[in-house]
């Protein structure tokens, strides 16, 4: 999970440029959206009614750039105008993908009741995604701001803890079941699992920038194998949803450990453990001139479901090296989704400042890019 770009400038100073013209959206307006489901043969996505084939080219809408430190539970409400308009611009950036990061604290006021202003207002962003012809793939229990993070959650045992996150996921659930704009619930972000003999004392990881991007799921395995681990909470989270909604995708996007260390096998995507997920999310971030490697990483990946790569950005690559991964992925891989943090091409570009520059022409890549990637089949 990337939230900190200008901490990054220094890894791409390298970064060439890819072809600057822009073409529009070929995403067309409409807030008629279809349903978006597995195929039959668990090879890609279909929009149901008409089977043709749906490829996600989306943006995590993951934090607010023009004042740091914000996530959408802080001005989804007093700034709502400012979500509108966020939308609509990604909407022309040529996204029909929009990943948010629901913060569990927003949404779970104790242990066993949920915040009702919350749950209104991510109905109220499922009607604007409605109307401005966006799906949204609706990633939960996010706990990234260490302060916001309850005593009483903290204090839980692994078991308390994992019946408040099956609490969110059928309050959430119960929003969103009736709206073909939810593309997919992802039940966490980046979830951790001790090794056998580790014992921790925080439940949260991953700091970067002031936040918190990975939960450990338990303190200690105990007796228990990663895999059992992974499995029992996978089908707890899932048969929460299922209690309100038997017809929306669920997944989980996950660090690529697999990739990282080699020899080792995915661990949430085995075949076993991620049997009630429809479809693999992993983060990718290519390095510069190691297009080859992370796309036989990405390879191990491809296990008879969609594959969509949920986080892609060029932290340590070119444009070039990054449209190569997607070009090279595009026989296997279902969908990416980049990263959009409030501010469009032209303010970007405007400001003068290197890391600006860089985003404002990744993003004019973004969009010139998304007529060919939503219009390709495999």
């Amino acid at each position: 999970m990337i939230h900190k770009f200008s901490s990054c400038i220094a890894l791409i100073l390298m970064a060439g440029f890819y072809p600057l013209h822009v073409a529009g959206s070929s995403f067309k307006d409409s807030s008629r959206l279809d349903w978006i489901q597995v195929s039959e043969d668990s090879t890609c996505f279909i929009n149901k009614a008409s089977a043709k084939k749906f490829v996600a080219w989306g943006v995590n809408y993951d934090h607010d750039s023009r004042k740091p430190g914000r996530l959408i539970e802080d001005y989804w409400i007093s700034e709502w105008d400012t979500v509108v308009a966020d939308f609509k611009e990604m909407k022309q950036l040529g996204a029909n993908v929009v990943r948010v990061h629901l913060q569990l604290p927003k949404f779970m006021d104790s242990a066993n009741s949920t915040n009702p202003e919350s749950l209104n207002q991510l109905a109220r962003l499922i009607k604007l995604a409605e109307s401005i012809g966006l799906y949204l793939d609706i990633t939960g229990l996010a706990c990234y701001r260490k302060n916001d993070i309850p005593e009483w959650y903290v204090n839980l045992d692994d078991a308390g803890r994992w019946q408040v996150q099956a609490y969110f996921w059928e309050a959430v659930a119960k929003v969103c079941k009736d709206s073909p704009a939810v593309f997919c619930y992802g039940l966490m972000n980046e979830p951790l699992i001790p090794a056998k003999g580790e014992a921790h004392k925080e439940l949260l990881a991953g700091e970067l920038g002031g936040f918190y991007y990975n939960q450990r799921l338990v303190l200690n395995i105990g007796e228990r194998t990663q895999k059992q681990v992974a499995k029992e909470w996978i089908e707890k989270m899932v048969a929460a949803i299922r209690r309100q909604d038997s017809r929306h995708m669920v997944t989980l996007g996950v660090i690529p450990l697999a990739f990282y260390f080699p020899g080792a096998q995915p661990l949430f995507y085995d075949r076993d453990v991620c049997a009630k997920l429809d479809f693999v999310s992993v983060h990718f971030y290519p390095k510069h001139n190691e297009v080859d490697k992370a796309l036989a990483g990405l390879k191990l990946y491809d296990i008879g479901k969609p594959l969509v790569i949920e986080e892609i950005f060029g932290l340590e690559c070119t444009v070039e090296d990054a449209d190569a991964f997607i070009e090279g992925g595009k026989s296997f891989a279902d969908g990416w989704i980049s990263f959009y943090w409030g501010k469009t091409i032209e303010e970007l570009a405007s400001t003068g400042k290197f890391g600006d520059t860089w985003v404002s022409n990744w993003f004019k890549y973004f969009k010139n890019k998304s007529v060919d990637i939503l219009q390709t089949s495999k």
